[in-house]
This record gives C-alpha cells, structure tokens and sequence, in this order.
C-alpha cells in the first residue's frame, strides 16, 4: 500500500476515535444520570406500589440497560480502530 493511501486510512481512523472518544464521553454522563433515574424510579415504584410506578421503573431500567450495551459497543468499535490504527501505523514503517 502506498504511503499516500496509509496516512489517508490513518488519518480517517483517527478523526473516527477521535469522534467516538467524544461520543462515548456523552454516553457515560448519560449513563451516570439514566443509572440514578432508574434508581430512583425503582424505590417510587416500591413506595407506591402501583402498576405504573413499577412501569415507569422498568422502562427507566430498560433506558439504562440499552445505554449500557450501547456504551459496550462503542468501547469494543474504539478497540477495533486502536488495533486497525496500530496496524497501519506498522505498515507505515515496514514501508518507510
């Protein structure tokens, strides 16, 4: 592969972490607030005792939960380009 195209694909990995790192800031402040709703929800709904209070408590989980996967994935998708990113950097220099 040519160097042209290697700094090419390395500078849009690049810009891609750099996108998803903020991205993933975002969704763990999101996280942090999803995470003390459902808290919260979950003791109004033993209080309460009412069908929905404990629907509001089990959607404020679901909220939490999907937050979770997603925030997994974005970590696992920011691995996949650190490793690509290492990988062209390495081609780089066996090419230079």
């Amino acid at each position: 592969m040519s160097k042209r195209s290697l700094e090419r694909r390395l500078t849009k990995t690049g810009t891609r972490l750099k996108g998803l790192r903020g991205e993933l800031a975002v969704v763990e402040e999101q996280l942090l607030y999803l995470g003390e709703d459902a808290d919260d929800q979950a003791i109004r709904a033993m209080v309460a005792e009412t069908a929905s209070s404990s629907f509001d408590a089990r959607s404020a989980q679901g909220n939490f939960e999907n937050m979770s996967k997603h925030r997994l994935r974005m970590i696992a998708e920011i691995a996949e380009l650190e490793q690509k990113q290492d990988e062209l950097l390495d081609e780089m220099l066996g090419a230079s």
